[in-house]
């Protein structure tokens, strides 16, 4: 098998190390540790042969959890961490005497989703903030899930035009509408137009609304419309572990996305959605295995 995809989404959790607030009372089966050893041999029997980890709590812990994780395992070659954002102070210091010499850095996350506020990410001090990642060359995940984040996102982009950013799970866009993409539609369209801009294709088996009966049919027409809107340098793909889960395995939402963008693309183009794109967006030191 063909080992070349970079998994840009990946989680891991430690109920033992960290506080996940927006686990407490979840009745699901994502409310457990999950640890990045129990994905690495269903990963081996998929295309996936690289990941990225992303952060889970708005906690320093979680971040060290991660770097720890990385530290221990080849595949994973890079984590999107945390930074208090209301503190641009104390981002700057953390970059400095931290982060910016730690090898598996590669981005910051902040559950935007999870904040009251939509509009979260435009206080003066998290904008501040923002324009520290952007002078340091860091990009930024927006885990957003309603139309608001969009036109935040677009705010962003005016205010600190250098920011690279990602938007996580497509911003979950409408998958039940199929074509009829509504103001998820229109918003995808204008954000596109900012080249620092980035789609990540996630989380959809979780975004269609039938977690138990989702298809590659179901998700093709999102999928295809970022394509169109974004151009094939600025989509990469992540399989959002143990989230999915709640979807399918991790082995078929794989085998879903690589169906999907084989039919859509042809073979060079299909190459840097899997992993080209990803690496030159987290700077990631990655050469594709041979087979």
């Amino acid at each position: 098998m063909k080992k070349f995809i970079i998994d840009t989404h990946i989680h891991v959790w430690n109920l033992e190390k960290g506080r996940y607030a927006w686990l407490e009372g979840d009745t699901s089966i994502l409310n457990r540790t999950y640890e990045i050893e129990e994905l690495l041999p269903e990963m081996a029997r998929t295309p996936v042969a690289a990941g990225v980890l992303v952060q889970a709590a708005n906690t320093p812990e979680d971040t060290e959890f991660m770097l720890e994780t990385a530290r221990r395992h080849e595949e994973i070659i890079g984590i999107v961490g945390w930074l208090p954002l209301q503190e641009p102070q104390k981002v700057e210091a953390l970059l400095k005497t931290r982060f910016l010499q730690e090898p598996f850095f590669k981005g910051v996350r902040h559950l935007i989703h999870n904040e009251q506020d939509p509009q979260w990410l435009l206080q003066p001090e998290v904008l501040d903030s923002l324009g520290i990642l952007a002078a340091n060359h860091i990009p930024f995940d927006v885990v957003g899930v309603n139309d608001d984040h969009l036109r935040t996102v677009i705010a962003v982009g005016e205010k600190i035009p250098s920011l690279r950013m990602v938007l996580d799970h497509l911003n979950q866009p409408p998958v039940k509408s199929g074509k009829q993409f509504g103001g998820w539609g229109e918003l995808i369209r204008e954000i596109s137009s900012n080249g620092k801009v980035y789609a990540k294709i996630s989380g959809l088996g979780t975004a269609s609304g039938n977690p138990a009966g989702w298809t590659a049919e179901d998700i093709t027409p999102c999928i295809e419309y970022v394509l169109e809107k974004f151009g094939t340098d600025r989509c990469f793909c992540g399989g959002d572990w143990p989230v999915s889960t709640l979807a399918g395995s991790y082995t078929m939402h794989w085998q879903r996305y690589t169906e999907i963008i084989h039919q859509l693309l042809k073979a060079e183009d299909a190459e840097k959605v899997f992993f080209k794109n990803a690496s030159v967006f987290y700077r990631l030191n990655y050469q594709p295995k041979p087979e």
